[in-house]
């Protein structure tokens, strides 16, 4: 054999070793785990043999603690770029089959580089996680690696989309990256993220609780917001992530994909005219609402789990890519807190980022009151939202459906936020506040001046309210004054929303130079 033979065979020979990462017992040990490599994972996500790997040779530099007499080609962590539907994207995956996925010098510098190719080109950037932390043999080379991700996430946030997904353990400073990006995705019974583990937990407070209820799928999905989404398996995860994709642009000098429509823009829907209930106090579903206005009723959700009585997600008009945000009447009324409002403030700046038009389908009674949320600075958070789409630029269409009430009008995409089309149904109610809180302070003075006289307070106010309602209980107010531009019929709200969308696709807005704001945080 020549030389020439020799060196390909060898090159192979490598190829091969390189694939093996941690080799054939750990590779096993994953698949026991009811987890796939990630080089499986790679190969399901991206479009058949379009994977370009870079750094398959890279190996780490560590010579503490024996650490020279274990090394792996590639190193932990899997890198390149490929595509998704035809789209290009850059990827890296964490191989927990070497040293525990552990992030290394070398590691960092393999996902710095896909990264700064992904800036470079304008295409997304997805990462996998599935990670035992920073490699504790290099010290401080392995902090001074997350810290050059980290920093790479901040300059890339806006610029192009940046996606996580939590295949495996995630902790201490691993978790913010992650954090940084627009969207993560969390593997159920696999995935886990916390700054501090249950040890350190206990060490420091006392608390007994195990690694799923730290910061388990389930926990960031419901109660701290940490995850946008959630899979069961694998498989699911990665679909989600392929979905996700496509309702989404490669950076933001770019529209989103458009998609072929075969549902009619103007296809009427009669259930809409009377799917508002007769009393003003009874609920309703909005994903009804959504159903039937979006092109084939198909909605992809946000962080469906979490603060559900706002609804955020991707869904498409006459094909085109449309962020929706929308107030829940059957979850606490609709009412706005201090999660629903980073929730929604987090979604529309995203959308605003990256060229996706916004509708807001409104049904909001107010903030919730109480100390709870006062404490937890629902000031603040319903400031985010305000700032948020105070400041979108993108094409912003808000529909209110019924109530309209005091400060959650105003953050709810008004007129006045410079939102570019406001229609609202008949039954919309557009008012500092509901009847009975309204003629209860208008009427004070009288009430008790009946009550004193011994008349029926009750029967006085209920007038009152009834001529409130009479008089503000309608949108006809609002749009006397031109805050609502029309008054549409239910059925109609697809039709409009579409010739809506395209009268603005051409839309050019700016705002005043400045270095950047200080949202309320």
């Amino acid at each position: 054999m020549s030389k020439q033979l020799d060196k390909i065979k060898q090159l192979i020979e490598k190829r091969e070793q390189a694939r093996l990462g941690g080799g054939e017992k750990a590779i096993q040990k994953q698949h026991d785990r009811g987890k796939y490599t990630a080089r499986e994972r790679i190969e399901m996500l991206l479009d058949e043999g379009s994977f370009e790997e870079y750094d398959m040779f890279k190996e780490h530099r560590c010579h503490n603690f024996g650490m020279e007499k274990k090394q792996f080609l590639g190193d932990g962590v899997v890198a390149g770029s490929g595509t998704i539907d035809g789209r290009l994207v850059f990827i890296f995956a964490q191989d927990f089959t070497v040293h525990a996925g552990s992030l290394s010098e070398t590691m960092s510098q393999k996902i710095c580089k896909v990264m700064d190719m992904a800036m470079k080109m304008g295409a997304p950037v997805i990462g996998i996680n599935d990670s035992g932390g920073a490699r504790i043999q290099e010290g401080i080379n392995a902090l001074a690696g997350y810290a050059e991700i980290f920093e790479r996430n901040i300059l890339a946030s806006g610029v192009i989309p940046q996606i996580s997904g939590i295949f495996g353990p995630c902790a201490g400073g691993a978790v913010y990256s992650p954090a940084l990006t627009d969207f993560t995705l969390m593997m159920e019974n696999t995935s886990y993220m916390f700054l501090t583990g249950p040890k350190v937990v206990k060490t420091v407070t006392g608390e007994d609780i195990d690694q799923e209820h730290l910061g388990g799928a389930s926990v960031h999905a419901t109660k701290s917001g940490v995850t946008h989404f959630t899979a069961s398996t694998e498989e699911e995860g990665i679909q989600m992530l392929k979905t996700l994709l496509s309702y989404i642009p490669s950076n933001n000098m770019e529209t989103a994909p458009r998609k072929q429509c075969t549902d009619p823009i103007n296809r009427m829907e009669d259930s809409l005219n009377e799917i508002i209930p007769e009393n003003p106090n009874e609920a309703y579903d909005m994903y009804k609402v959504i159903g039937a206005i979006t092109d084939n009723g198909e909605f992809f959700e946000v962080q469906p789990k979490f603060a559900k009585n706002i609804i955020v997600g991707f869904a498409r008009f006459n094909g085109q890519s449309v962020g929706i945000v929308a107030n829940q009447p059957s979850c606490y009324a609709g009412v706005l807190d201090v999660n629903a409002s980073r929730k929604g403030a987090r979604f529309v700046r995203f959308c605003d980022a990256f060229n996706i038009p916004i509708v807001s389908l409104v049904d909001v009674p107010g903030f919730l009151p109480g100390t709870g949320q006062e404490y937890n600075a629902v000031i603040l958070h319903g400031a985010q939202l305000l700032y948020a789409y105070g400041e979108a630029t993108v094409p912003k269409i808000t529909v209110t459906l019924r109530k309209s009430y005091g400060g959650s009008h105003i953050v709810m995409g008004s007129k006045q936020l410079h939102t570019d089309l406001n229609y609202a149904w008949p039954s919309a109610e557009i008012a500092v506040m509901g009847a009975s809180g309204a003629a209860a302070v208008l009427y004070a003075k009288e009430a008790k001046a009946k009550k004193e006289a011994g008349e029926d307070v009750k029967a006085f106010i209920a007038e009152k309210e009834d001529e409130y309602n009479e008089l503000f209980a309608n949108p006809y107010q609002a749009a006397k004054y031109g805050y609502i531009d029309d008054v549409i019929e239910p059925r109609n709200t697809r039709f409009r929303i579409c010739r809506g969308l395209a009268q603005l696709a051409t839309k050019r807005d700016a705002l005043p130079a400045k270095k950047h704001g200080n949202i309320p945080m």
